[in-house]
């Protein structure tokens, strides 16, 4: 693909089956037994918060974030994140990131997490939460576990991640 401009916008409701389509291109099947995706099934993404990049209209990126809670104190776990990869490398993801957790800040939300690499989230204000500090209902790497803090305080959030209607 060409250099070309990409286009951020929120997800439409008709985005669905590319989104389901790029997130297999991406990830593959493995990824349905990951914790992260385990502890988002079936719980709805916040659709405020859920966005695409497209490339003269195709879809190419997509970005969602889904509320958990950690204890009892609301949160969001990011995620998926996909780009293309005939579009990677162009800051499209970073850029996902950055429109999804400024649009969080916006709306009041208190502390995004996340399982990924820390070079590549770090830019976008993501950091290594404190080993034992938060917890999830599933295997996951502790040096993989990021959070970005919203709201004053919300670092000191703690407890065992969970599904909000699990209680």
């Amino acid at each position: 693909m060409t250099e070309q401009t990409y286009l951020i916008r929120l997800e439409a409701a008709g985005d669905a089956p590319a989104i389901d389509i790029l997130n297999d291109t991406a990830f593959g099947p493995g990824r349905f037994a990951r914790t992260a995706y385990r502890l988002r099934e079936g719980i709805p993404h916040d659709p405020e918060l859920a966005f695409v990049a497209t490339v003269d209209g195709r879809l190419v990126g997509s970005v969602r974030l889904t509320p958990i809670l950690v204890e009892t104190t609301g949160a969001l776990l990011l995620g998926p994140l996909a780009v293309h990869p005939d579009v990677a490398n162009r800051g499209i993801g970073r850029n996902l990131v950055r429109t999804a957790v400024a649009r969080a800040r916006e709306l009041g939300h208190r502390l995004v997490l996340l399982v990924g690499d820390p070079p590549y989230y770090a830019p976008v204000g993501f950091a290594p939460v404190r080993p034992g500090q938060i917890t999830f209902p599933g295997p996951v790497d502790p040096h993989r576990l990021l959070a970005a803090s919203l709201t004053d305080g919300a670092e000191a959030i703690a407890g065992e991640v969970r599904r909000p209607v699990d209680g």
